[in-house]
């Protein structure tokens, strides 16, 4: 019995056969790799997305709470805002038409709070309104001592003895 099979042929199918086969199995294992080193990089991106949307939150946050930090610092004084506190003391005098001069600045022995001397002159009513936006200021004022005396007919002097209380050194 004679072999009419062809041998070459069959030689060439699976030779080719086996080489597609190498190289399906080839690049499944490079998507496999690409799909891994995919997952890794989509988890580094959200991991930043997150760590960028809590900065924005933080910072929205921080703009939220400025006004009532800005607000509240506005209580206290510190060694280096004396000036403008004294500038906002003096300032108030002419909203009622007095004249003011502060005398004396000092830090208590304590250091509890700072000594203000000021002296003040105008109308009586003028002096009380002067007292009264004195202790609506937003300090924490005390006044240590007050003495008023009659210039003259329509003209008082007041010496003010104040104690910032809200003072930082």
């Amino acid at each position: 019995m004679q072999n009419n099979f062809p041998k070459i042929p069959l030689f060439f199918s699976l030779t080719l056969f086996l080489l597609s086969l190498l190289a399906f199995f080839f690049f499944f294992r490079e998507i496999n790799n690409n799909n891994e080193e995919s997952r890794l990089r989509e988890k580094e991106w959200q991991t930043e997305a997150n760590r960028r949307n809590e900065i924005k939150t933080l910072n929205d946050s921080v703009k939220m709470i400025e006004e009532e930090k800005i607000r509240l610092e506005t209580h206290f004084a510190k060694s280096s805002d004396i000036v403008p506190f004294l500038d906002t003391i003096e300032g108030l005098a002419p909203k009622v038409s007095v004249e003011t001069e502060v005398s004396a600045v000092d830090v208590a022995e304590d250091h509890s709070g700072l000594l203000i001397g000021m002296k003040a002159s105008g109308t009586f009513s003028g002096l009380y309104k002067f007292l009264t936006l004195l202790e609506n200021s937003p300090y924490e004022l005390k006044f240590i001592g007050m003495d008023i005396n009659k210039e003259t007919a329509s003209k008082w002097n007041a010496v003010f003895q104040i104690k910032l209380l809200s003072f930082i050194e």
